[in-house]
């Protein structure tokens, strides 16, 4: 039987977004999700999730909002006015061949969202992972972390290859074409099964949620959201899943 771990991203991002992963935990597709826990409804959005066996990660964020930690200690990541840089300006410095993060620094964040997790789940994340961003020190400052505390950490990885968690391969699915993709999350679902090694657990990440004003204002994923948050609360699609021979798994089941 293959296994497939579908998973939602970015509760605290925005109220829409609460409700969307709320949404999708209540139908029972979605049994992990990641906590963005500097955002301030973070705590909100734990609160809409009523499953006792939920798996809960932290979704480390350096890109949006505010950090937790004090703005001065950790410059190279903030811009003038305290908030995180945008996710454009690790592009654009990713395109330029340069990392700005600052390992010490980033490494003051993490600990500090690492503790507000505590503080809002009571008890160590299930799994521990970065919202994408692409800096390398970002990444090393994950391990680190995750090291000093014994957490299980889910690296980034390379497009296309598995990362092993635990001891278990897992492979991500990638949408070759993402207009394509947002038009028909459940055709993407479907070519993910399809394509799913023997061996593999197959991880699809989804970002579930509902457009308000703070999300327009501050995401450019909008269709994409709006379009899973659809498909993980359809009857049919919760059917068709029953009918193939597929495994629904969480991050606590993997060994």
């Amino acid at each position: 039987m293959k296994r497939l771990l579908l998973r939602a991203d970015d509760l605290g991002y925005s109220d829409g977004v609460n409700c969307g992963i709320a949404a999708a935990v209540q139908a029972g597709l979605i049994r992990s999700v990641g906590v963005m826990t500097n955002m301030p409804l973070a705590e909100s959005g734990l609160a809409r999730l009523q499953i006792k066996d939920l798996c809960l990660g932290q979704h480390t964020n350096i890109c949006t909002g505010r950090p937790l930690s004090d703005s001065s200690l950790i410059s190279s990541i903030v811009d003038d006015d305290g908030n995180f840089k945008r996710s454009s300006a690790y592009r654009a410095a990713a395109r330029a061949g340069e990392d700005f993060v600052v390992l010490d620094e980033v490494i003051i964040e993490i600990e500090a969202q690492y503790r507000r997790f505590l503080e809002l789940v009571g008890r160590e994340p299930d799994y521990f992972e970065g919202h994408a961003v692409a800096s390398p020190m970002f990444f090393r400052g994950l391990e680190i972390v995750a090291e000093r505390h014994g957490l299980p950490y889910f690296a980034m990885g390379v497009p296309g290859e598995p990362v092993t968690f635990r001891s278990t391969p897992v492979l991500s699915y990638v949408p070759k074409d993402f207009s394509s993709y947002e038009a028909d999350p459940f055709a993407a679902l479907r070519e993910a099964l399809e394509t799913t090694p023997e061996g593999i657990c197959r991880l699809m990440v989804f970002h579930p949620g509902y457009i308000d004003a703070y999300l327009r204002d501050n995401s450019t994923m909008l269709e994409a959201r709006i379009r899973e948050a659809a498909m993980l609360v359809d009857p049919d699609v919760a059917a068709w899943l029953a009918e193939q021979d597929v495994g629904l798994v969480t991050y606590a089941d993997l060994t």
